[in-house]
Formats: structure tokens, C-alpha cells, sequence
């Protein structure tokens, strides 16, 4: 079932449960797919590659509004960012761990044979498209130049 679809079957649930946080952060994922699916030049339905981007997206702008909002000392704002980032947390891909991401970036080191901090590029490439949507990017760099450096 498509992400869209999951989406409208949850928005009818929060409607019946007259739960409005949870229909306000559906709805906002509802528009950025409906906001991607009539893009100049694109025919169809996205795919879930897409999907999880559009998702990571948009739970790194509440993340950052997040800390935004703690530092201006806003909770009823940071409650708000905490309740949709939640909602929108519920349909991406469950997160690696720091073993698993050292693990998989290990492999693709590996696999792409880079040896040193001068192939980090190569290696972002491959790995950021590998992991989409599984690790933030901040990490990923991290853990690549650790293991590039060694």
C-alpha cells in the first residue's frame, strides 16, 4: 500500500477520534506528497524512495524548529514540533543503530574499495542513496570519515 494511501486511511481514523494534533501532522504529510505528485514533469505515483525522502524532510525541519522553539524558551511550540515529529516518525523506515550503521558503511567501504579520508565523496554517494531515510546525514559523515581515517 502506498504511503498516500496509509495516509488518508490514518487521516479518517484522527477525524473519527477527533484527535486534531494527529490530523494536523497527517494532513501536512498529505500535502507535501500531493505538493510532489503535481511537479512539473512528473506522471504517476511517487515511489517509495521519494516517499522517505520527502518524510526525512520533513521530520528534519521539525527537528530543527524543535531546537529553534527550546532555545527561544516556546514549549507550547515545542510541543506542537514533538507531536508532529512523532506522527511523521511513525511512517519512515525504522532508524540504524550506530552497529548497524558502522556495519553497513564498513561493507560499502568495502565493497567500493576506499582507503582513505580522500574517497569520503564516493563513499557518501553510494551510502546516502543505500540509506536513505535510515540514518541522518550528520551521522552518516561522521561514521564515514571515522572509518576512512582508521
Amino acid at each position: 500500500m502506498s504511503l498516500k494511501l496509509k495516509i488518508e486511511q490514518e487521516i479518517k481514523t484522527a477525524m473519527l477520534q477527533k484527535n486534531k494534533d494527529r490530523l494536523r501532522a497527517l494532513r501536512a504529510i498529505k500535502s507535501l506528497i500531493l505538493l510532489s505528485e503535481t511537479e512539473k514533469g512528473f506522471f504517476g505515483e511517487l515511489d517509495s524512495e521519494t516517499e522517505t525522502k520527502l518524510l526525512s524532510k520533513a521530520a528534519k525541519q521539525r527537528r530543527d524548529s524543535l531546537t529553534i522553539f527550546q532555545v527561544q524558551n516556546r514549549p507550547d511550540l515545542v510541543a506542537v514540533e514533538q507531536g508532529e515529529l512523532q506522527v511523521i516518525e511513525e511512517f519512515l523506515p525504522k532508524p540504524l543503530t550506530n552497529i548497524e550503521l558502522q556495519a553497513a558503511v564498513g561493507d560499502i567501504i568495502k565493497e567500493l574499495g576506499a582507503s582513505s579520508p580522500q574517497d569520503m565523496g564516493r563513499v557518501m554517494g553510494v551510502a546516502s542513496k543505500v540509506l536513505s531515510g535510515k540514518v541522518d546525514g550528520k551521522n552518516l559523515a561522521e561514521v564515514v570519515k571515522e572509518l576512512l581515517s582508521k
